[in-house]
């Protein structure tokens, strides 16, 4: 893990963010990219060539960028970390994905307050779209966690051959934070399946795989996100992980995506990984 992209509007959820985010850079040696992205009017952009960087307006908002970035390297959770400044003017989703292809980062880490109902619907947010296209791993932060130590990684799964990929990713994940995977298994009653059935499937799965320490488990619920909840709670996680098939339009709309339901839902830390 040598690149970590933190984007922050400077909020106390992006700080929360970095906190974690400084955390795994001191335990890995890795560097930290610390994005804010100015999301300026359309019309104090250049219309000819897209810029703004020369426009009073621009320079005044980078400027106040910049005080908060130095305000924010003084706090002493960063002492010691190289942390990269980096002010774009993008809207913030677009930025986020170029960013962490530019800099070759290997996690994003973000805050999130989570949201529900309507407003949940229709606005979403930067961190639900990044968890939904992101190519590389997205760790969502909802709290101030001073220690981040994980003993307990649950990673859901329905076993299908074709997200073996996935499985790579959180089982390398797992290991490289020293956590115990808890590999589960949701029953529902719409999609039910005999224990025999499940083990067989997961059994399989995990073939050809190679872990240090987890576990296999099979949960009965309602729901795929109940089960999933319900689930970490038993084991007292510290983590929830799991895959992401980036649906747009119309399919994400009647289908929904549980692991934005878990981003939402759940204060937990949540890391994503694309399918």
């Amino acid at each position: 893990m040598r690149n970590i992209l933190v984007p922050t509007d400077f909020s106390d959820r992006a700080e929360n963010a970095l906190k974690v985010a400084a955390q795994l850079a001191r335990k890995f040696d890795s560097e930290i990219f610390l994005l804010h992205m100015l999301e300026l009017p359309l019309q104090l952009i250049d219309p000819v060539n897209g810029s703004s960087h020369n426009m009073p307006e621009a320079i005044f908002f980078m400027k106040l960028a910049h005080q908060r970035f130095a305000k924010l390297m003084k706090q002493p959770f960063l002492e010691g970390i190289k942390v990269h400044e980096t002010v774009e003017f993008h809207r913030a989703f677009d930025g986020i994905m170029e960013i962490s292809k530019e800099k070759k980062c290997d996690l994003i880490v973000m805050g999130s307050h989570g949201a529900s109902g309507v407003q949940e619907m229709f606005i979403g947010s930067n961190t639900e779209k990044v968890v939904r296209h992101s190519e590389i791993p997205v760790l969502v932060i909802k709290q101030n966690i001073q220690n981040f130590r994980i003993d307990n990684f649950v990673f859901a799964t329905d076993a299908n051959p074709r997200d073996k990929g996935t499985l790579s990713h959180a089982f390398k994940f797992a290991n490289s934070i020293d956590a115990k995977l808890h590999l589960l298994y949701v029953n529902t009653p719409n999609d039910f399946t005999t224990s025999k059935q499940t083990i067989k499937k997961l059994e399989e799965f995990v073939n050809g795989h190679e872990a240090a320490d987890y576990d296999m488990h099979i949960y009965n619920d309602l729901t795929v996100e109940k089960g999933i909840l319900n689930f970490a709670k038993s084991v007292d996680a510290d983590l929830l992980g799991i895959g992401t098939h980036g649906r747009k339009g119309i399919a994400h709309f009647f289908n929904g995506s549980i692991s934005e339901d878990l981003v939402n839902h759940t204060s937990r830390p949540v890391v994503t990984f694309k399918i």
